[in-house]
């Protein structure tokens, strides 16, 4: 796609990146009073079933993840025009969510920045080894790679560690605004969760919260990984790498079933959020939809999605994703002293 092409497809998403008061309005009243309903009537149910319980924890965990949607939109600024008002419900969703606001968005903003970029990875998103990179890796290197990748540690361990450490505490480094305001979402998640545990027990606070939290964080990180970890993901070096190609062929478009649509808050149409962060989440199936170059990105379904679980690293010669499974031969080789014909596949012995 030339230079000119890209402008004009960034020019095209324009129209849909400004937000709409009274639709962001709309969107909090569907997803934080159905979330706080939800809640509730699990906390109820546990008189009755506790698997009638779970069962409400999973649709409570439906409304975080387009809590969490809401207050992505406001780290991008796109939720309101006014930017204290993002910052506002920003916080106030982050306290939901438990994610903190000023962190997030400068890890996020580093993230849509530097998508796809081999020579500038590390910053908010998920860690991609390169074929050579993982052969070049000392034995505990790749241990450490394999274990992070491994399915029960990312969407097991994962959540668990999204919420109790690397939301919780700041950078080193970090600016007082970006600090104080992690300190104030702890401090307001404290107070609450204290507040609810001494009104309905410890016991029900943690049977009804935990697995709403689990599901939501577990779902949210594979959310993250799929739409940038599919066969033919674009990675390039940084001297090739290109924003819009990022965008449109780095990110995919999962396309889910309406429901599950909704409850995502359209974060499915993921190319379209990379290509102009600006569109809000109620407007990104409107852009896609009215743009033409938008539906050839690469669309992944909820089974063809599970095949992205074995892609474990990324072949820069191939410009594939593959497994750890067939990259033994080329360790084997290594072992063995065998040298490879540089510039050719990954997999070619010279």
């Amino acid at each position: 796609m030339s230079k000119q092409k890209q402008a004009q497809l960034r020019k095209s998403v324009t129209p849909f990146a400004g937000s709409d008061k009274k639709a962001s309005i709309m969107q909090l009243i569907n997803t934080l009073i159905p979330f706080f309903l939800t809640w509730f009537l699990a906390y109820q149910s546990l008189s009755v079933s506790i698997w009638l319980t779970l069962a409400l924890t999973v649709v409570a965990a439906g409304f975080v993840i387009r809590t969490f949607i809401i207050f992505h939109d406001c780290t991008h600024g796109s939720f309101f025009k006014s930017a204290k008002a993002n910052r506002i419900v920003g916080t106030i969703t982050g306290v939901i969510t438990l994610f903190a606001f000023d962190k997030w968005k400068r890890d996020h903003a580093i993230h849509h920045a530097t998508s796809s970029n081999l020579d500038k990875r590390g910053t908010g998103d998920v860690w991609v080894m390169t074929v050579n990179e993982y052969v070049e890796a000392s034995f505990w290197g790749r241990m450490a790679y394999r274990l992070y990748r491994n399915p029960i540690v990312m969407f097991g361990l994962g959540p668990i560690f999204l919420f109790l450490v690397s939301n919780r505490f700041n950078r080193k480094g970090a600016k007082r605004k970006e600090r104080m305001n992690t300190y104030l979402i702890n401090a307001s998640v404290a107070v609450i969760y204290a507040l609810l545990i001494w009104a309905i027990g410890w016991q029900a606070f943690v049977i009804v919260q935990v697995p709403i939290l689990f599901i939501a964080g577990a779902s949210g990180i594979w959310l993250f990984y799929v739409q940038h970890q599919f066969e033919d993901s674009y990675f390039e070096n940084e001297d090739e790498w290109d924003f819009v190609k990022a965008a449109v062929d780095g990110s995919s478009y999962y396309k889910l079933p309406k429901v599950m649509e909704w409850m995502t808050g359209s974060i499915g149409f993921h190319h379209v959020h990379h290509l102009s962060p600006r569109v809000p989440n109620y407007n990104l199936e409107k852009a896609h939809e009215s743009t033409p170059p938008l539906q050839q990105a690469t669309t992944i379904t909820l089974a063809s999605s599970l095949k992205s679980i074995r892609f474990r690293l990324y072949d820069e010669d191939n410009k594939t994703f593959v497994s750890f499974k067939e990259i033994k031969e080329l360790l084997r080789k290594r072992k063995l002293g065998i040298q490879m014909t540089p510039g050719k596949s990954s997999f070619q012995e010279k």
